[in-house]
């Protein structure tokens, strides 16, 4: 694959046989941001864990502490007094049975995360085959099915991030944006490692995070010492 002039220049002050600390790391990520717009800044943490199995299965949330640097647009489905409350908690969407055909004939993703009260799941379900594959399925585990949509909307504003593995086993989130200050993106990327760090499920044996890696948009990957974060 070739590589842009910019990208070339930029991955020249990635060692890659070194591990950095995340200090470091986060340092590197800023400097080889070079694109002409703000680059979102992602961890990519590699795992022993194997997602065939459910026991080994990792999925939560938390809650960025500066945020991700996105606007995230919010649909709630709700009724009566909880649409109201969704409402005036600053949701962008809120709607029931109505939505329905407009997502699944119309082709309407004008959201980023969808909040569901539990006794809309059944509607919900029914969207299962058009949201599940875009992860916009609404889940317990990661908040987004609950009563409290009060909280769910405010901590989705206030930068809550989703994480799961993927097929391979790894865990993409992004920890903010190039345009934030190094001590910012620390802040993010510790608790991001620390929420995960904590999902470890039992049944996992062997080294738990095999890698971590952190890289911007269109930036070189920059790998980082997982022992600062499993001690």
């Amino acid at each position: 694959m070739k590589r842009g002039k910019k990208y070339v220049e930029a991955a020249k002050l990635v060692d890659r046989a070194t591990t950095y600390s995340s200090a470091d790391a986060v340092a590197l990520v800023k400097k080889t941001a070079v694109a002409k717009f703000d680059e979102t800044v992602e961890a990519h943490i590699r795992t022993g864990c194997d997602g065939r199995h459910a026991e080994q299965q990792i999925r939560g949330a938390v809650v960025l502490p500066h945020g991700t640097g996105k606007q995230v647009r919010v649909l709630v489905f709700a009724k009566g007094a909880k649409a109201t409350e969704a409402t005036e908690a600053g949701a962008d969407f809120v709607g029931a049975e109505e939505l329905i055909p407009k997502i699944q004939n119309e082709g309407w993703f004008e959201f980023d995360v969808v909040v569901a009260t539990p006794d809309m799941m059944g509607v919900v379900g029914r969207l299962g085959r058009v949201l599940g594959p875009k992860g916009l399925m609404p889940n317990p585990k990661a908040g987004t099915v609950t009563m409290d949509v009060t909280k769910a909307v405010n901590d989705i504003k206030a930068g809550k991030i989703e994480y799961r593995l993927d097929k391979a086993n790894i865990v993409h989130v992004p920890v903010g944006k190039a345009s934030f200050t190094e001590e910012q993106l620390k802040d993010n990327f510790t608790a991001v490692m620390e929420a995960i760090v904590k999902a470890k499920p039992a049944a996992v044996k062997g080294t738990y995070i095999k890698n971590i890696t952190l890289t911007s948009t269109m930036g070189p990957g920059i790998k980082v010492d997982s022992k600062e974060f499993i001690g």
